[in-house]
């Protein structure tokens, strides 16, 4: 049977694979099953509840709300926000649950429910798997006074939007700066939040109309952050997703600055201000090998993780890291947050900028990127792409071909019914050549 439960939460086809019911069903379980572990021992318990701008959020919002207040939980509305601001104030408020409703970059008719435990960190992957398995499962619930209360909590953004600011040591008068918010959940708070700091703010696709979140802009769509940057003479721009946890970037001349630079940059800034533990970041094996190289020039350690910025979580905890991220720009900066942050990152980068005098680019080129190719193969059975014999041959020998100078890395997708196949080699022409043929190969071997 196929988990519910993701590398990101429960995500689906809103009011198709993700129902009211199920969202319903889910909240009531986690309630059940935190309540039985001691997490509400003692006290009424609280759980805070935030979401994006897709229009299916309001029904699975109170859907979410309705099934946590059966089971006793008095629950603070926090409206449209970022996933990060909603970790943030579940430890600010000290609440014992968060709940975000989001699919991240997803296309619009997908959402997703993501629950977020004390403090504003991730639910432990066996906590997830005991709400899955207890689904529907009977249980002694509150009636009368003991049932919960819902309020809303109408500060989240102003909150949420200090919180950023406080982070920032050097002002940012003279910065121009683009913000694309991907008509997402950071469209109120992440204007707010950079011209607060200091910034000049043209704020782009900050028009949120419930239909609209993601498309043809935000960090998987440039093209609308490039143009808006050369168009308004701007020193850099920064492109969030819907739930503004992840975050790109691109320089005066509309040259993107991808995830993997950002965290070069970052990892610099912190080692220089004595904040970067053991002089060691925790990136992802889709990290591009330029990253990985520039780091060991710089006498900095890169401890790498599986895809899924909650399994470079894990690592920052266990090992006490205070900087990690993704090619895809999930960066996190664990003295400031307990996931991955886009508005924070952004302020961060502009605060390295204010701090050296120099321009993005310039920072950027700490690293050199190799030619990376990524192809999404879909309609595939994914599940068997570490299991076939004749793929795992093709794989081997396209990682003869490039030897030391370049990798391989095929993995099935953790949110989406995909194999990703990527190849990094000394030119962009041998990279494609590999990786179509690798591509070709999938399709071949795993088609449904």
């Amino acid at each position: 049977m196929t988990r519910l439960f993701g590398t990101d939460g429960v995500r689906g086809l809103a009011n198709g694979d993700l129902t009211a019911e199920l969202a319903l069903d889910l909240s009531v379980s986690a309630a059940h099953i935190l309540a039985e572990r001691g997490t509400f021992e003692g006290h009424r318990p609280v759980a805070v509840v935030g979401r994006d701008t897709r229009i299916s959020g309001q029904f699975l919002e109170a859907a979410v709300v309705a099934g946590l207040a059966s089971a006793g939980v008095d629950v603070l509305l926090l409206g449209e926000l970022p996933t990060p601001g909603v970790a943030w104030l579940t430890a600010e408020l000290g609440a014992d649950l968060g709940v975000v409703l989001s699919a991240s970059h997803n296309a619009m008719p997908d959402n997703g429910i993501k629950f977020l435990a004390r403090g504003g960190v991730k639910l432990d992957d066996r906590i997830e798997a005991a709400i899955e398995k207890r689904l529907r499962e009977p249980w002694d619930r509150p009636t009368g006074g003991s049932v919960g209360r819902v309020t809303q909590h109408p500060t989240s953004v102003e909150q949420y939007a200090a919180h950023l600011v406080g982070t920032v040591r050097h002002p940012l008068a003279g910065l121009k700066v683009v913000l694309d918010c991907a008509h997402g959940a950071a469209s109120a708070v992440g204007p707010v939040a950079l011209r607060d700091a200091g910034a000049e703010v043209v704020a782009v696709c900050a028009e949120p109309d419930g239909l609209n979140i993601n498309d043809g802009c935000g960090s998987t769509h440039l093209e609308v952050l490039q143009a808006a940057v050369l168009e308004h003479g701007a020193d850099a721009g920064f492109a969030l997703d819907g739930d503004a946890d992840r975050c790109l970037a691109v320089d005066r001349h509309g040259e993107v600055v991808d995830g993997d630079q950002i965290l070069a940059v970052l990892a610099l800034a912190m080692r220089e201000a004595g904040t970067l533990h053991d002089d060691t970041v925790v990136a992802t094996v889709m990290s591009n090998l330029g990253f990985v190289q520039a780091m060991r020039a710089a006498g900095i350690g890169v401890r790498q993780t599986k895809v899924g910025d909650r399994y470079v979580l894990e690592a920052m905890k266990v090992l006490g890291f205070t900087l990690g991220g993704e090619q895809s720009g999930h960066v996190i900066m664990s003295q400031h947050a307990t996931t991955g942050d886009g508005l924070l990152t952004a302020l961060q980068v502009l605060d390295r900028m204010a701090a050296t005098g120099q321009e993005l680019h310039e920072l950027a080129a700490v690293m050199t990127r190799l030619p990376q190719v990524l192809v999404n193969v879909p309609g595939v059975d994914k599940a068997r792409a570490d299991e076939d014999f004749v793929l795992a041959a093709a794989v081997a020998d396209a990682e003869a071909e490039l030897g030391d100078s370049g990798r391989v890395l095929l993995r099935p997708s953790g949110t989406e019914p995909l194999v990703r196949v990527m190849v990094e080699a000394p030119t962009a022409e041998q990279a494609r050549s590999v990786a179509d043929r690798l591509a070709g190969v999938v399709r071949d071997q795993l088609t449904l």
